[in-house]
């Protein structure tokens, strides 16, 4: 049998018969928690009751936090003329059209998000099988695919999270650091449940959202009451 070490075991025993807190009671215990020697990422999981198999079931979409991730966050952008311009000026770390495709191909992927103007799709079309699988194709439903490049870079810095359902209907994505105020963690996990529930798919049946739960880098996860977290 694995020895667990003394930190998990207190980890676990902190957080031993707690499930289905409000959203503020688990923030607080997950902040107890995170002990790491480095600022440790918050991250909320859904279970929803879809099965993203089926077209008319995916769940996918995006939500800006209003308190930002705390995370640093490398923006491309497939652009050419005036809007690669545009982009450039508002911040995107990477800019470019067949080159920068060609860089991708080579396999070098230095970036978070992946943003292109509708023109520079029949180019990024061809990364389909590279960015598809890793989440950063550019999508017009989640404005990742649009003319105004400047101010979709200037969302992605700013704290715009990106969620989709994986194969067993989860959705995850980080809601900030551990070192952010208890009430702007809160804040921003109800703002995460609250796009997934907008989300919510013409083919999903009974119940839509099944489990929440919160969890830090290096700690347990705890669950929460879905009510608590759903903004009304």
């Amino acid at each position: 049998m694995t020895k667990l070490s003394k930190r998990t075991r207190e980890m676990r025993a902190a957080t031993a018969g707690k499930e289905n807190l409000s959203v503020e009671d688990a923030v607080a215990l997950i902040k107890t928690n995170a002990t790491a020697k480095f600022d440790e990422t918050v991250e909320i999981s859904m279970n929803l009751g879809v099965d993203p198999r089926h077209a008319d079931q995916m769940v996918r979409g995006v939500v800006g936090l209003p308190n930002g991730t705390g995370k640093t966050v490398r923006v491309a952008v497939f652009a050419r003329g005036p809007k690669a311009e545009e982009a450039e000026a508002a911040g995107a770390d990477i800019v470019g059209a067949e080159d920068l495709m060609e860089t991708i191909q080579g396999g070098k992927i230095e970036f978070d998000r992946c943003i292109a103007t509708p023109d520079m799709m029949p180019v990024v079309g061809r990364l389909g099988k590279i960015l598809g699988p890793r989440n950063l194709m550019p999508n017009p439903k989640i404005g990742t695919v649009t003319m105004d490049v400047a101010q979709a870079v200037k969302d992605a810095k700013g704290g715009q999270v990106q969620f989709k359902a994986e194969k067993a209907g989860v959705v995850h994505g980080g809601i900030g650091k551990v070192s952010f105020d208890a009430d702007k963690l809160a804040e921003n996990a109800r703002a995460f449940v609250s796009a997934v529930q907008k989300a919510k798919p013409a083919g999903a049946k009974g119940t839509y959202v099944k489990k929440i739960s919160l969890t830090s880098t290096m700690g347990p996860g705890v669950t929460i009451d879905v009510n608590s977290a759903v903004v009304e």
